[in-house]
């Protein structure tokens, strides 16, 4: 299969693409239909977890597989290589573990308001990294089950459109991820919310 790259996503390399479960798949189409798929079974999981303690690297890895365990081998397991994106990869658990015990903490002292922090949490999940793929949409995900276990609606994240194929919602969201970069988290608060 050769795999299609939109913008601001991160190649997969020949062992990670070799990780691919259903061999039926030959076209990008396919490959995006078949993780919505995948995705939305993870979700569902996910939504059940109420009581879940979501920031723990326990979670994060669990979100993933169940995200996309029926579409890589390595769902759920840290990346093994550097990306065109993240922390180096013998970093990534360290990283992680940090930004979650930071998150928790502001979590407790209200440090910020709560949908702020949860798209902090998921700009710094995502500038981490941790998988070969999908880390956006489980840094979204993610960044929704803290505002719903805490009695609060889910963010639109560019109204819900997808953001894994090309187009002017997924540029004003890569965007809005390197302003935040740049440490102006303005941009990602306001598209979280459209």
């Amino acid at each position: 299969m050769i795999f299609e790259y939109p913008e601001g996503s991160t190649p997969l390399n020949a062992d990670e693409s070799a990780g691919l479960i259903p061999q039926h798949i030959t076209i990008q189409s396919e490959l995006n239909t078949w993780e919505e798929a995948n995705i939305i079974e993870g979700e569902r999981w996910a939504l059940r977890q109420k009581k879940a303690q979501l920031l723990t690297e326990g979670f994060v890895r669990s979100l993933h597989k169940k995200m996309f365990d029926q579409t890589w081998e390595w769902a759920g397991t840290f990346r093994s290589s550097n990306k065109n994106i993240g922390v180096e990869w013998s970093q990534v658990s360290m990283q992680l573990r940090n930004l979650l015990d930071n998150a928790q903490y502001q979590l407790d002292n209200d440090v910020y308001p709560e949908h702020e922090l949860a798209v902090r949490l998921h700009h710094q999940l995502v500038f981490i990294h941790p998988f070969p793929n999908g880390n956006g949409r489980r840094a979204r995900l993610l960044a929704d089950l803290l505002l719903v276990n805490h009695g609060e609606p889910r963010l639109t994240w560019g109204s819900r459109t997808t953001l894994t194929a090309s187009g002017d919602v997924r540029k004003q969201y890569i965007e809005a991820l390197r302003a935040a970069d740049r440490g102006d988290i303005t941009m990602l608060l306001e598209f979280s919310s459209t």
